[in-house]
């Protein structure tokens, strides 16, 4: 290896490659995509935990909402709250992943605002430049002070580059991987919600239609006539569906929100920290 970082071709392409990452640096290229990417993601992010709150309180609501007729003894009773239970337990949960989620992505957002500051470029092309110059004229320090320098100058551009590179190559896993199944499952649960309050709001009139209409000489017609319009059965079995379909979506926009900002941000980190070691080694 040292003999092939003597020759003039090796120490070419070195500095042509040095000069393009300081450059780089210098522009911010990389910082503005990567910075780009990150408000997109966090962007997502704050609208599906919108969407999940939205949910949470058509839920709220179905779980307040108790429509109950008893006449001459005889009762029905309409509580769309212990279907929805586990939903809501569940939105509950995901509520707090897009939070951290969404936490996840800011604090990404700061730190590529540090590592694009000029301090961080100036030091980045500080000590790059003279590496080139000991690449060039090796005569000029010992190997000891040599080597430790352009370990200094690997190490500053790693850390220049490390979380916009990281945010773009999240984005891009997104993009081909996870995108889809995020859209399909936040549509649904944003139709979800509707679909939750509008039984709500159907089963409230209902309710009062059942109300106004009831007379007590009628009550062995009325019953029946009460149990028709209210539809107890089909009115249920419609809380069940959607919660049904809403806890698959819900587990599905789990793992996205996970994968993108905590499994590959931790992992991208992991590189960065091996990457160091071995050019600190």
């Amino acid at each position: 290896m040292t003999s092939s970082l003597n020759t003039t071709h090796s120490k070419i392409v070195i500095s042509a490659l040095a000069v393009f990452l300081v450059g780089l640096a210098y522009f911010g290229t990389i910082d503005r995509i990567g910075e780009q990417y990150t408000d997109a993601a966090l962007t997502r992010a704050l609208t599906t935990f919108g969407v999940a709150r939205a949910l949470n309180g058509a839920i709220s609501v179905a779980q307040g909402t108790e429509v109950s007729i008893s006449p001459a003894g005889v009762g029905l009773n309409l509580t769309p709250g212990q279907v929805l239970d586990p939903l809501n337990d569940l939105i509950e949960r995901f509520s707090w992943v897009m939070l951290m989620s969404s936490t996840s992505l800011g604090i990404q957002e700061i730190f590529i605002r540090i590592t694009a500051t000029p301090v961080m470029s100036v030091a980045v092309g500080l000590f790059v430049g003279l590496s080139l110059l000991l690449l060039w004229r090796p005569d000029l320090t010992g190997p000891a002070a040599r080597r430790i320098l352009m370990r200094l100058a690997l190490m500053l551009l790693i850390l220049r580059f490390a979380i916009p590179v990281a945010a773009i190559g999240s984005e891009g896993i997104y993009h081909f991987f996870l995108s889809e199944q995020y859209q399909q499952s936040t549509e649904l649960l944003h139709d979800t919600g509707d679909e939750i309050s509008d039984l709500n709001q159907a089963n409230q009139q209902a309710g009062r239609e059942v109300e106004s209409s009831w007379m007590p000489e009628w009550a062995s017609q009325m019953v029946d006539s009460a149990a028709e319009r209210l539809d107890i059965e089909g009115r249920m079995e419609r809380y069940r569906s959607s919660a049904e379909q809403a806890i698959d979506h819900t587990i599905n926009l789990i793992v996205v929100f996970v994968i993108q900002t905590i499994l590959l941000p931790l992992f991208f980190l992991w590189l960065m920290v091996r990457a160091v070691r071995r050019v600190w080694a």
